[in-house]
């Protein structure tokens, strides 16, 4: 690693993003310094590959590329971000051209509009891959949720409606249902962090291209999605996660066209459950997705005993003071972990540490998140005052909102695991700013 540079801004050769597809970059970028880069943006595709492919053909679209493709004048970048390369997704960076000559590209059609956003919902109707860990743990994540919410009412609209209480509503209903999502949430949490182990160092192109030539005679560089050649582990139907993609491409092009060579593909490495030492001191510990995972784990782990004490049997026979080290602490102190967590994930987006990245799922996801761990980190500070109804009122009223915040987190969480292929417009990129 360079030391004039600061490491957000450098890449371990042997951890190059771009490895695979030989992509040159340029862009580099983190948010924290002294921690892994975040962002990786390659060099335009026209810039690099600008000969005539040897097999051009008139261009006949079908009917269904029509629906889901269109025709652009101006860059195309491939964007890797650290997030991203977690949850097997690959990127594409669209620029309108400011300035005259810039080349014709047919490029899928943006993800982020209203009709691609009805088109992703439905997705999440209709698709179930089981098998992919992000899918896997977006989902846990919900239902922890959904259990959360149902536990807010339990414990909430008896404060608000008393003649709608049952016997041992707040007890029995509320503790065991406590129990269940801390439970839930624990799982979720350890997903997480076998997620954020199990990236891909080498990085996936996950696109392929072709040079076609329109009906005027046109040369176009056509950029579509790839997953038969996709090397990430969410791809392999055979196991929750490890080995993913291909070993060589199916397709047979002696051109060196970027994402179409006849070499072998490097497959993802097998399934780890943890890091070596060597790995966890050289590399995990500067990644931002790994520090937040972890931290959600300790703050899950925490929260969970919480989770235990809130039981029946239990609950109602801890005397006060065994009820504020045990209970109450343990929520504060696990609300402050997904606190830090929601943080450190929100962090992960942004280009620096002070700029919201307001057009980026993940930190969408994430801000959900941190109200949420707000929410349950306040419910435990207000059951402190246990001879305080108001501030008990307030406590429950915590829970209820930040409950509802998590599923809302959650579920653009499971949107976003199906969305393997976003394709963003941006104004263009400075070449060599920052």
């Amino acid at each position: 690693m360079d030391n004039s540079q600061s490491r957000s801004k450098t890449i371990n050769p042997d951890r190059h993003p771009f490895q695979d597809a030989k992509l040159p970059v340029s862009h580099i970028r983190g948010p924290v310094s002294w921690l892994n880069p975040t962002h990786v943006v390659s060099k335009p595709f026209a810039s690099v590959h600008a000969r005539e492919h040897p097999h051009a053909q008139n261009i006949h679209l079908t009917e269904d590329q029509l629906r889901h493709e269109r025709r652009v004048k101006g860059d195309v970048r491939y964007k890797w971000r650290s997030r991203d390369n977690r949850k097997g997704r690959h990127a594409l960076r669209v620029e309108r051209p400011t300035e005259p000559g810039k080349g014709v590209h047919i490029v899928p059609k943006r993800t982020d509009s209203f009709g691609a956003t009805l088109r992703g919902i439905k997705r999440m109707a209709v698709q179930y891959p089981y098998w992919d860990i992000s899918y896997v743990t977006a989902v846990v994540f919900t239902l922890g949720s959904i259990v959360w919410v149902i536990n807010s009412f339990f414990v909430f609209l008896p404060l608000v409606q008393p003649k709608s209480e049952f016997n041992y509503e707040i007890l029995s209903a509320g503790g065991v249902s406590a129990f269940v999502g801390a439970t839930i949430f624990e799982v979720g949490s350890i997903l997480l962090v076998l997620e954020a182990i199990n990236i891909h160092d080498t990085g996936c192109f996950g696109w392929a291209l072709e040079h076609v030539l329109s009906e005027k005679g046109e040369a176009l560089l056509r950029i579509y999605p790839d997953p038969k050649n996709c090397t990430h582990h969410h791809v392999n139907k055979r196991n929750l996660v490890g080995r993913g993609g291909r070993e060589t491409p199916n397709i047979d092009d002696s051109s060196g066209e970027l994402g179409q060579s006849a070499t072998e593909v490097p497959r993802s490495p097998n399934f780890k459950w943890y890091p070596t030492l060597g790995d966890l001191r050289t590399h995990y510990i500067y990644e931002l997705g790994f520090l937040a995972s972890s931290a959600q784990f300790i703050g899950a782990t925490i929260f969970w005993i919480a989770g235990v004490t809130a039981l029946p049997g239990i609950n109602n026979h801890l005397s006060e003071n065994l009820a504020d080290g045990v209970y109450r602490a343990s929520q504060i102190i696990g609300g402050a972990g997904f606190i830090m967590s929601s943080i450190l994930f929100m962090l992960e987006t942004q280009k620096n540490w002070y700029t919201p990245a307001l057009r980026t799922l993940g930190w969408h996801i994430n801000l959900w998140n941190f109200i949420g761990s707000i929410g349950f980190t306040l419910s435990g500070i207000f059951l402190l005052a246990y001879n305080n109804s108001g501030l008990q009122y307030q406590a429950s009223l915590s829970t209820f909102w930040a409950s509802w915040a998590f599923l809302i987190a959650s579920v653009i969480q499971w949107y976003e695991s199906l969305d393997k292929y976003p394709v963003e417009d941006r104004r263009p990129l400075v070449e060599g700013g920052k």
